[in-house]
């Protein structure tokens, strides 16, 4: 299956479509609750919010499947202040000294029901006893996967690498599990299609998964400033303590 953040082009891209919000706010904040001196950042991308949290007297590493957005995010102002590592959970040594753990921008959406306990069982093996994971899914009930549709989603734009038509498609839907392309026609009438799969989780899923490698006092929201989470809500945001 072709990965998306392959191509230089694209990633050169991402943090122009997917700039700090309140999601970044909501984890920056999570760290200085917590007092947190030791970040693990699994699926850091591009490092934009890798890089925003390594305040001085603080170790953040970041953790990137992609060698390609790892370059990138190696390239940035302020990429010296962090650690990357090229890899996926597996790649994350399990030292028991992090305070706090994410993964942010859907990372955890890409990992399979195979992986999960294993990805998971990684990061709990990171943080020190009572340490924190935090992380965001799209919220299954609201079923965002059928507003992806070329109707709905075609753009046309001028980017960095010239003036693009970008559309997205669902090909697959199979439970929780959602594939799709995007399309992306550059200036010289090639399209790029790369494909995605998203796994879609329950809150109660993810509960289960979470408890039973250890972590306790799971609590959910849903929204990036601590409101309830709902059927109508897009996004569920997650705070496992581990044990």
């Amino acid at each position: 299956m072709d990965e998306p953040y392959r191509d230089r082009d694209l990633v050169v891209l991402y943090d122009l479509d997917n700039p700090g919000g309140a999601d970044h706010a909501y984890y920056r904040s999570l760290a200085d609750e917590v007092r947190a001196r030791e970040i693990i950042d699994l699926g850091c991308g591009t490092g934009l919010l890798s890089r925003s949290l390594a305040t001085p007297g603080r170790t953040v590493i970041g953790v990137e499947p992609s060698r390609t957005m790892l370059d990138h995010a190696r390239r940035q102002p302020g990429a010296d202040s962090v650690t990357w590592i090229h890899g996926d959970a597996s790649a994350i040594a399990p030292t028991g000294t992090a305070d706090l753990a994410i993964c942010a921008g859907n990372t955890i959406m890409h990992i399979s029901p195979q992986e999960l306990p294993s990805a998971l069982t990684a990061l709990a093996g990171a943080l020190r006893p009572g340490g924190l994971l935090s992380f965001e899914t799209r919220n299954p009930a609201y079923r965002e996967w059928e507003q992806w549709t070329p109707e709905a989603t075609y753009g046309e734009r001028d980017t960095p690498v010239g003036h693009l038509r970008e559309w997205l498609q669902v090909t697959d839907v199979d439970g929780g599990r959602v594939v799709f392309d995007a399309h992306n026609v550059f200036p010289d009438g090639t399209d790029r299609v790369y494909t995605s799969v998203l796994f879609f989780r329950s809150a109660q899923q993810f509960r289960h998964a979470l408890a039973a490698v250890g972590f306790t006092d799971v609590t959910w929201y849903g929204d990036w400033h601590g409101g309830p989470a709902a059927e109508g809500s897009p996004v569920l945001v997650f705070r496992a303590r581990l044990a």
